[in-house]
């Protein structure tokens, strides 16, 4: 499909994932909540592929990469940033977790011997100067109290456990491992690790019935994990982890309408340059995937 098809369902879709991620915290732990999202989703994916009649069979050997894949990808980074949201507001999460493209830039390189493409770094920057103007306010009213810390290291934790996600699904898509039969072994890895966790730590896995928690759970399960991850992963096969990196950059964005349109979000001069440098930083990765 039209890579900048992907790049939009992706954007859309995540940058709406975080208000849905705010309404399941509460009640249930963090762990469970990831736990059941992700098992929910590879039900999903598995119900689908057995309608297809399509084999989940795969060697042997990719499985150690599909449970590290799920431990970073589908269980830990969202460990972190569930927690992070927590203590900190919503869009500075989004704009740490937009780092996850430098990181990706430097894993590949440093894992996968990708090279270091100027345009995807120059444009990259330019898109983290824009998600700061755009959050200044919230960026300026931060303060390192213990707290909120904590909250920032788990959120770079989980931006890097994210981003090490990537590099293995772009080495699992060099092996041609079916993108949905992986997926579904990933996320059952993922969501069996969060269970087990919780077991291990004490944690109650308990199941919110209140509408709020249903219907936000669904929304996460179907969209932002069945759909988003299709058509994130698929992009990280084709374009590299580097450049599919950038749709993080831009999901903040989206996240700050949802925020205008139910919230109430005064925009300022300032926001409205960093947004337009985020697109001036999307038209020059963009670019250079090209060249």
């Amino acid at each position: 499909m039209s890579t900048w098809f992907l790049y939009g369902l992706t954007v859309l879709i995540w940058g709406s994932t975080w208000i849905a991620i705010k309404y399941q915290l509460g009640a249930v732990e963090p762990m469970a909540s990831i736990a059941h999202r992700f098992a929910l989703s590879a039900l999903l994916i598995l119900l689908f592929l057995l309608a297809r009649r399509q084999s989940l069979r795969l060697a042997l050997r990719h499985h150690p990469f599909l449970l590290l894949q799920g431990l970073c990808l589908f269980s830990g980074n969202y460990f972190f940033v569930y927690n992070a949201e927590l203590v900190l507001a919503s869009g500075l999460v989004s704009v740490v977790f937009a780092g996850i493209m430098m990181f990706n830039v430097l894993n590949g390189a440093l894992f996968l011997g990708n090279p270091v493409r100027a345009g995807v770094v120059v444009g990259g920057l330019i898109g983290l100067v824009g998600m700061g103007m755009v959050f200044w306010p919230e960026l300026e009213a931060f303060d390192l109290s213990d707290a909120s810390f904590v909250a920032l290291l788990y959120c770079l934790a989980g931006t890097l456990l994210a981003s090490f996600g990537n590099i293995i699904a772009a080495r699992n898509k060099l092996h041609e491992l079916p993108l949905l039969v992986g997926n579904v072994w990933a996320m059952g890895y993922g969501a069996a690790a969060m269970y087990l966790a919780a077991l291990i730590t004490g944690a109650t896995i308990s199941l919110d019935t209140s509408p709020t928690y249903v219907l936000s759970l669904l929304y996460l399960v179907v969209f932002g994990s069945v759909i988003a991850f299709w058509a994130y992963l698929t992009l990280v096969g084709n374009i590299g982890a580097d450049r599919a990196g950038y749709a993080n950059l831009l999901f903040p964005l989206v996240a700050l309408a949802i925020s205008t349109a139910i919230e109430g979000y005064q925009w300022t001069l300032v926001a409205v340059l960093g947004m337009a440098l985020v697109l001036v930083g999307n038209w020059v990765v963009m670019r250079a995937q090209r060249s």
